[in-house]
């Protein structure tokens, strides 16, 4: 093809890809105009307008509107530019699709009602200062009036979901669980619960410097025996029942007797709660966490070993 050569829009069709439809559209609305006409008045083409042709339809293609794309050719705009501003709106929409695949992916796996559908939508919606009303809500309701001590303020600060900009599939699903839970007023109720109790443990406690966590004792205590295969109700666990009990007391500054077995497995049973284990499932999904282990089995066994332990 030479330079200076003319092509009928027919011509122009082959050559491009592009229908007679399309090229006659772009050339009406002055996007790529002929260089001339024939004798007959047939618009005729040449191998700028060719070009021309192809940058359209490369922009087309990465979704700019003809406006846009005029702008670009007339030199209005410059291209970075655009590819930039388009590059952020296709971010957005990239975020929404996403919400939207997750969020329906959550309502095929839990059959979900319309209504919770359209929960789960607004849930997955909010804003970040939304997100953290929201969380901020809970966590004040569960912790309000006892968060002046460090070790709320930590356990507040570990217990706070902050979904990434861009999240996962997954990120987003597990969020919006997690949002219902917290506007629960039962689960709200139980963690609640749980940090009066081990409020009023520190308070009665009379040791000083940090004090151990139940948790942690009941992990370290009856984890190897869980491992070893022991039962709970055998001879073989009557010193970790001791220790257990032995540290309650010490941190209660109450006798070890079987009241305090009784007290003890009651707190274990309130902390061993499935949902507030599946709180913190969702927690470290959201936040990029590593899966928290789960403590439900060593407190299954030193519940059932206390429990074995205070009947009459």
């Amino acid at each position: 093809m030479h330079h200076d050569t003319l092509y009928s829009i027919g011509e122009l069709a082959q050559r491009t890809g592009l229908t007679v439809k399309t090229i006659r559209f772009y050339s009406d609305r002055g996007i790529v105009a002929p260089t001339d006409r024939s004798p007959a008045g047939y618009r005729l083409y040449n191998m700028d307008a060719a070009a021309r042709l192809d940058l359209v339809r490369t922009l087309r293609e990465l979704g700019l509107d003809l406006p846009t794309i005029r702008k670009v050719l007339d030199r209005e705009l410059s291209f970075p530019e655009v590819a930039a501003a388009h590059a952020e709106a296709l971010a957005v929409q990239i975020s929404t699709l996403r919400l939207r695949r997750a969020v329906l992916t959550a309502v095929a796996k839990r059959g979900s009602t319309p209504e919770e559908t359209d929960l789960m939508h607004k849930l997955a919606q909010l804003s970040e200062d939304e997100r953290r009303r929201l969380i901020g809500d809970f966590l004040d309701a569960a912790f309000g009036g006892l968060d002046a001590a460090p070790a709320f303020a930590g356990v507040m600060r570990s217990m706070t979901p902050e979904l990434p900009d861009n999240p996962e599939a997954e990120q987003i699903q597990a969020w919006v669980e997690l949002a219902e839970m917290s506007k629960d007023p039962d689960f709200r109720a139980i963690v609640r619960r749980t940090a009066e109790d081990q409020a009023a443990e520190q308070a009665r406690s009379d040791t000083t410097g940090p004090r151990r966590d139940i948790a942690a004792t009941v992990r370290e205590q009856a984890g190897p025996a869980l491992t070893a295969g022991i039962d709970p109700a055998s001879p073989q666990a009557d010193p970790i029942v001791a220790a257990l009990t032995d540290h309650y007391a010490h941190l209660l500054g109450l006798p070890a007797d079987i009241g305090l077995r009784r007290r003890l497995a009651t707190r274990l049973e309130s902390v061993n709660d499935p949902r507030r284990e599946r709180y913190l499932q969702l927690l470290a999904v959201v936040n990029g966490w590593p899966a928290p282990e789960s403590l439900a089995p060593v407190f299954e066994w030193s519940v059932r070993a206390l429990r074995f332990r205070t009947r009459q």
